[in-house]
């Protein structure tokens, strides 16, 4: 099927192309097309396959939703776009455990680095350790294995490095960026008012290096989920975490022979050996192109299929929360307040479904929509569990959404907490000054024009500003406290703004439980006594190809998939920064929010 869509597809646009047909012929046909490719049924797994996990690949929360021109490239030219769902590989590696025609699994190093979170790795670590414990191989190789790939990859019972290539082990960093000498010398004025020592949020706009209390958090966080990568990758390669430290402090950086000479890896090979062996176990001679072989992604479509013979009418919603928090509908990538508090409203009035489990993976925004979507995940947990599960980041906000669940699930490395409140003020009074713009306004009274970006906020402006921001971290803590069962007092202690890992949060009593997705999937079911008649459906519900080829064709922009070089890679992370900066839109000024620079690496 797949190489029918792909010539008819090439003919079809030739012919439209040599013809002229108008667009929305071309539309019509592309559509029927994308139609009969949806009907097409999961792929034929061969006897003695090997599963093929790339290693990097971005796994997100959300199932992936491919662009467009993904799409079409797909059909066309047999590109993948190079992210997959977390449920997606979690269901793919459990079901080839129990499938008697998988043999074994490869773990394929690529040439990008792998951006995944730590807890979604972890995650998927915790599936792969099952996987081996079904009495199956696991074989990985890379040329260069980083941090994040050598993490899923030291699970494997056979490790191999190319000659050429080297193995990071470096530990962990997080490499913060400081604006406020640029705002200076642009002419822009900040002002802040926030809660908490810890709420870091703000430094990057009025200091040129971190505060001792952020280098002291982040210190800990960073040695919290190093202590996790130390403990389960020395226990694989059945060395201590005290060696694996010291190899950390004394190469950081390992050529081939010695990482196999320090039990890292178990072989240096070129890749034509390493399938060499792979063929063995497939039961295939040196004759054939490759080994036997199916990918994560087309094997997940068979678990997926498998999963939909076993249907029920009740139902479990997942719903995922990724993304910046900010007020309104919000964009792709962003959870809108009213967009996700309708969502939660529509499963609470849903019969059919009988537990929400609601996937958190943000670093917090918008206090109003915090507080809208907290409102409707306390009315949905009032008819039905709703149960959290903690990716990556859930923090600030995305704490502030998760704390009335009726239980909370964290991975050991998952980025939570930092319960506190600041208020950011921007005023461009001298950029505009210096070139000829000054403002005069008449009001009716004192405080008319406090809005204004046209001046600094006056002493009694920024009194009121405070107010506001005291108030809601009163209210952050008064609801913790409440939906925590904890001391106001203890929960001011731990509260200051401060992040604090999955582990310390789970001791802390921030959190219930440590495990991921599946884990909560499971508490779910059982809350509400479903055993095992229940099916998963997840929301929101990806846009189809019919609807995104119109958007496309309608005007909307698509961005060109390419393999990004260093500079270029350093300027999107300093253009994500100052997206978070677009994203703060509270109508109040009032945000929940971790540290802007808070990226591990």
């Amino acid at each position: 099927m797949r190489d029918f869509l792909k010539h008819t597809l090439a003919t079809v646009l030739g012919l439209f192309i040599f013809l002229g047909i108008s667009v929305g012929g071309l539309l019509l046909l592309l559509i029927s097309i994308s139609m009969m490719a949806a009907r097409d049924s999961a792929p034929t797994v061969r006897d003695k396959s090997v599963l093929v996990f790339d290693l990097s690949q971005t796994i997100t929360d959300a199932p992936a939703s491919a662009s467009t021109r993904d799409v079409l490239n797909d059909a066309i030219a047999g590109n993948r776009p190079n992210v997959i769902g977390l449920r997606s590989v979690l269901d793919a590696i459990n079901e080839a455990a129990k499938d008697d025609r998988i043999v074994g699994l490869y773990l394929n190093g690529g040439n990008n680095p792998n951006t995944t979170g730590y807890a979604t790795l972890r995650e998927v670590r915790s599936a792969l350790e099952r996987f081996k414990q079904s009495g199956k191989r696991i074989y990985a190789y890379d040329v260069d294995w980083q941090e994040r790939e050598y993490y899923l990859g030291s699970t494997a019972d056979t490790i191999a490095i190319n000659p050429i290539g080297g193995l990071e082990m470096n530990g962990l960093s997080s490499e913060g960026v400081f604006f406020a000498q640029a705002l200076q010398r642009f002419g822009v004025g900040v002002q802040v008012t926030r809660v908490g020592k810890y709420k870091s949020a703000v430094e990057p706009f009025l200091q040129n290096r971190r505060s001792p209390a952020d280098r002291q958090q982040t210190q800990k966080l960073l040695s919290d989920i190093w202590t996790e990568i130390l403990g389960t990758t020395s226990k694989a390669r059945k060395l201590t975490p005290r060696q694996l430290q010291a190899i950390t402090n004394r190469a950081g950086l390992l050529d081939p022979q010695e990482a196999v000479k320090q039990k890292l890896v178990d072989r240096v090979a070129y890749f034509d050996e390493v399938i060499a062996d792979l063929k063995k176990i497939t039961g295939q001679d040196d004759d054939t192109k490759s080994f036997r072989q199916i990918s994560v992604r087309n094997y997940a479509r068979v678990a997926d299929s498998n999963r939909n013979d076993r249907s029920s009418r009740n139902q479990i919603a997942v719903v995922y929360a990724e993304g910046e928090i900010v007020n309104g509908q919000g964009a792709t990538g962003q959870i809108g307040g009213d967009r996700l508090a309708r969502q939660l409203r529509e499963l609470r009035l849903d019969d059919d479904v009988k537990a929400v489990v609601l996937r958190v993976n943000s670093p917090g925004g918008s206090a109003t929509a915090s507080e809208i979507i907290q409102r409707e995940a306390i009315l949905t947990n009032q008819v039905k569990p709703v149960i959290v599960s903690m990716g990556n980041v859930a923090a600030s906000g995305g704490y502030w959404i998760s704390t009335y669940a009726s239980e909370i699930f964290a991975e050991p490395t998952t980025i939570t907490g930092s319960i506190g409140v600041f208020g950011r003020i921007l005023n461009v009074q001298q950029l505009a000054n210096r070139n000829g713009i000054t403002w005069d306004v008449v009001k009716t009274g004192r405080f008319a024009d406090a809005q204004t970006v046209s001046r600094p906020k006056t002493p009694q402006e920024l009194a009121l500003i405070q107010k506001s921001v005291d108030r809601i971290y009163d209210q952050f803590l008064t609801k913790v406290s409440a939906s925590r069962k904890l001391q106001k007092s203890k929960v001011a202690e731990i509260a200051q703004g401060r992040v604090w890992s999955g582990i310390q949060a789970k001791q802390l009593g921030l959190v219930d439980q440590l495990g991921g997705l599946q884990d909560a999937i499971r508490a779910a079911a059982e809350r509400a006594n479903l055993g095992e008649d229940w099916q998963i459906e997840e929301f929101p519900k990806p846009r189809s190809f019919e609807e995104r080829l119109l958007e496309s064709l309608m005007g909307s922009s698509i961005e060109e998939s390419t393999e990004i070089d260093p500079l270029t890679s350093e300027m999107k992370k300093f253009q994500a920064e100052l997206e978070s900066l677009k994203s703060m839109n509270d109508p109040q000024n009032v945000y929940l929010r971790l540290p802007v620079d808070l990226f591990i690496k």
